[in-house]
């Protein structure tokens, strides 16, 4: 028994090494197998068999105590770790950035220049000038080199947004290769069929099929060829903007009772009650919301009747530059006879770097505020009283105008009556002037037998 222990000791010890062994062994061959996992020639893929599960993506060799600053652009954009080493598998890579720059055509090139050091190439350009310059460049480079180029891309300026995806077509193209080989096949069983074809109808009949056949077949192997062209370079769209181009205002228009504190209570509600005739405020709260200083502001409301002068200074200078996030207070004051809705129109000219003040980039918001002015009730008085008199007249003299202008076109009716009537009257008094007929002249005995 003495001697049986420690031999068994030793045969567990060497047990356990055999394992570890055999782990790190596995562990390489993985290894090797990723590396050997990246996107094959076109004879590579006419020879894929079944596809291959996709490697995990924690398998990089990323690591989660990275810098955070490493794994964000210089906009606070996340930069996507995408996973390009794929065994076996056919995936189209696109991504596309907005990047903010202070000169957009220096930046445009030196992003031009980053792909090709990478050995990619500029595939189109969309580019526009002032008054708000952006390139927009396609770039297709290898998918290995993909991810590094995202990378450098999104240091030129501040990354404003990324979006990057991933199209796994690999079924696609497995199903489009089968399809042209039946397909290929199809098209040389009908050029036998026609030439051992008789007669005209026949051959007629197989040449539309094979037309037909040979068209489809075409589409296909055009589809393959894009799918394959998709998956052998990623693209990647890249959208230069200037940094300081997105001047923007916003307007709130406000109201409440009362003349007593000069603007000092706004902003107030968004809509309110009063009597007809009472003292309100209203206010305007203007907020420079873009990325660009703000000067020369300007107010009007038709519906109000006021404009910048005759509006009164709550907070801020109107007359100053408004930096981005800072706001104006404005207010006017009014007594309303009727209820309304304003319509208050702001504009603003934007300043650039240089100081300069950009007019022809004018920026404007509107908004609206609803007072309703209700009657305040009690007896009427003089003045109610004269003013619905007024009403009344204005009433029947429309009414009276109204009835004249229908009368109009019927004044022809009298006037033919009137001379029916005289006449039938000239008629009748015509009939009642002649003579009676003589009875000598209507043929009697002494007419008939003159005496002898």
């Amino acid at each position: 028994m003495a001697r049986w222990i420690p031999l068994r000791r030793i045969a567990l010890v060497a047990f356990v090494l055999v394992l570890v062994t055999g782990a790190c062994a596995g562990g390489e061959d993985d290894a090797s197998a990723g590396d050997a996992g990246a996107f094959g020639t076109a004879a590579d893929e006419a020879d894929m068999g079944e596809p291959t599960p996709p490697t995990d993506a924690s398998e990089d060799g990323g690591g989660s105590d990275a810098d955070p600053g490493d794994r964000l652009g210089s906009g606070g954009v996340a930069q996507v770790a995408l996973q390009t080493q794929t065994a076996g598998r056919q995936i189209i890579f696109t991504a596309d950035m907005t990047i903010a720059v202070t000169d957009v055509a220096a930046a445009g090139e030196e992003a031009t220049r980053v792909i090709e050091g990478l050995g990619g190439f500029l595939f189109g350009q969309q580019t526009r000038g002032l008054p708000e310059p952006q390139s927009t460049l396609t770039f297709k480079i290898a998918p290995d080199r993909f991810q590094e180029a995202l990378t450098r891309l999104g240091s030129i300026g501040e990354l404003r947004s990324q979006n990057v995806s991933a199209d796994d077509v690999t079924e696609r193209i497995v199903d489009l290769q089968s399809r042209i080989t039946t397909a290929e096949a199809s098209v040389t069983r009908l050029r036998e069929l026609i030439a051992e074809a008789v007669g005209i109808e026949a051959i007629t009949a197989l040449e539309s099929q094979l037309l037909q056949r040979e068209t489809d077949l075409e589409t296909m192997r055009g589809q393959l060829r894009t799918l394959r062209d998709r998956v052998d370079l990623a693209t990647i769209v890249v959208t230069v903007t200037e940094a300081l181009s997105r001047p923007e205002l916003y307007v709130e228009v406000s109201a409440y009772p009362g003349h007593a504190d000069a603007g000092q209570s706004c902003p107030g509600d968004g809509g309110i009650q009063v009597d007809e005739g009472d003292d309100v405020t209203v206010c305007f709260e203007i907020t420079n919301v873009g990325d660009m200083p703000l000067t020369g502001f300007d107010v009007r409301d038709p519906v109000l009747e006021v404009e910048m002068d005759d509006l009164l200074v709550v907070f801020g200078d109107p007359a100053a530059t408004i930096e981005p996030g800072q706001f104006l207070i404005l207010a006017a004051e009014i007594a309303p006879e009727r209820s309304f809705r304003s319509q208050t129109r702001v504009t603003a000219a934007p300043v650039n770097a240089d100081g300069e003040v950009l007019e022809n980039r004018r920026v404007s918001s509107t908004s609206a505020v609803f007072v309703e002015a209700v009657d305040p009730g009690g007896l009427p008085g003089f003045g109610d009283g004269l003013s619905a008199g007024l009403d009344f007249l204005r009433n029947v003299g429309g009414l009276a105008v109204l009835a004249l202008g229908t009368a109009i076109p019927f004044l022809w009716v009298p006037v033919v009556a009137w001379l029916a009537i005289r006449w039938r009257r000239r008629r009748a008094t015509a009939s009642q002037d002649e003579p009676p007929p003589d009875a000598g002249s209507s043929g009697g005995p002494e007419a008939r037998f003159p005496p002898r």
